[in-house]
């Protein structure tokens, strides 16, 4: 299987392409990326660059790929609504669209997170964002297109958050983070396991297109 994963860099995207390096049955990653991962491995190639809203000059790069693992975003604390939806929503698009074009045979899975409104008619702003960017991907005319909705990360294997903030609570909670796993599996996962879960759904399909925390789990 050939991937493009956008997002290598932040906290899931480390866990995807981990998985995806170790994984037999995925034989080459591109990470389109704004900065280098720091990995040198004979499967992965990275291409790095700054416009993430115009991809026409490398779309002879993205063709010929059976998945497009999407976890690319950022926190929308002390973010207006314009400016997270133009990262939010207007990069993912810019990205899906033109890989829709070019490789319809794809599977395109896309990391939101739970409590994401599917409505986008709610109060919170990130989940009316979150919700019109899944809608808009599930309409696109790739093969497959599954939203992956995880609750709180645990992240494994020295991965760390870039957000300050979260890694301040993943430092804080790290030594129960376990224990409260085992308890309430259906809003615990970790980076192992969302991708690992994206490798798998993109080999063998979901029966559901939006995959909800305890959905992950159970891949």
């Amino acid at each position: 299987m050939r991937v493009i994963l956008f997002g290598a860099t932040g906290m899931v995207g480390q866990g995807v392409l981990r998985e995806c390096l170790l994984d037999p049955e995925v034989g080459h990653v591109l990470s389109v990326t704004r900065g280098a991962a720091g990995q040198g491995h004979e499967k992965l190639r990275e291409l790095v660059r700054t416009d993430f809203l115009h991809f026409s000059d490398i779309e002879k790069e993205l063709t010929g790929f059976d998945a497009c693992f999407f976890s690319l975003g950022v926190s929308s604390s002390g973010m207006s609504e314009e400016n997270y939806r133009r990262v939010t929503y207007d990069v993912t698009m810019a990205a899906a669209e033109t890989l829709a074009h070019l490789n319809p045979g794809t599977t395109f899975i896309y990391v939101s997170g739970t409590g994401t409104d599917s409505s986008e008619q709610g109060r919170v702003m990130w989940a009316r964002v979150k919700g019109k960017t899944e809608n808009a991907l599930l309409r696109l005319p790739f093969k497959a297109s599954y939203m992956f909705r995880p609750g709180v990360i645990q992240p494994l294997h020295g991965i760390t958050s870039k957000t300050k903030s979260y890694r301040i609570l993943y430092s804080v909670t790290a030594p129960v983070l376990p224990l409260l796993k085992a308890i309430l599996p259906n809003y615990i996962t970790t980076t192992e396991q969302v991708g690992r879960a994206m490798i798998k759904v993109a080999k063998d399909g979901y029966p559901k297109v939006v995959l909800e925390n305890k959905d992950i789990n159970s891949v």
